[in-house]
């Protein structure tokens, strides 16, 4: 799913040479929508095995609202830059740039809100900008 084909379409050549097109349900648009209508249609309730956001990070805490019901029991859900440039183990006060303090608040809050989730496990990978790797166990 992306707002641009043209991501999915230049990482196409790989994932047909890795014969893995078939197992690939590329959606072009804005997330929430297209998130809202494969909710609504119930056959898409724990069908996933693997959903990777790298995403607006304002909006991570509603979309992992909507992929936790389409990710299946045991399956994984990665969520990109959740370190955050590293700001989000920074002090309330340090300096930083308006826009990496402005989306840190986000990742923050959707940091503690997958610590306290009940329905996933999680290990956050400190490697490139954080990676948190997060396993629905009910």
């Amino acid at each position: 799913m992306d707002i641009n084909r043209e991501y999915y379409e230049l990482g196409l050549p790989i994932i047909e040479k890795a014969g893995v097109a078939h197992k690939i349900d590329f959606r072009e648009g804005p997330a929430l929508p297209l998130l809202d209508q494969m909710i609504q249609d119930e056959k898409s309730h724990g069908t996933f095995d693997f959903i990777f956001v790298d995403a607006d990070k304002n909006n991570c805490i509603n979309y992992h609202k909507r992929i936790i019901e389409l990710v299946k029991v045991g399956g994984v859900i990665g969520y990109d830059n959740t370190l955050w440039y590293g700001s989000v183990a920074a002090p309330p006060d340090a300096k930083m740039d308006e826009r990496l303090r402005y989306f840190r608040d986000f990742v923050l809050e959707f940091n503690k809100a997958l610590a306290i989730d009940p329905r996933i496990e999680i290990c956050q990978l400190s490697i490139a900008d954080g990676v948190t790797l997060c396993r629905r166990i009910s």
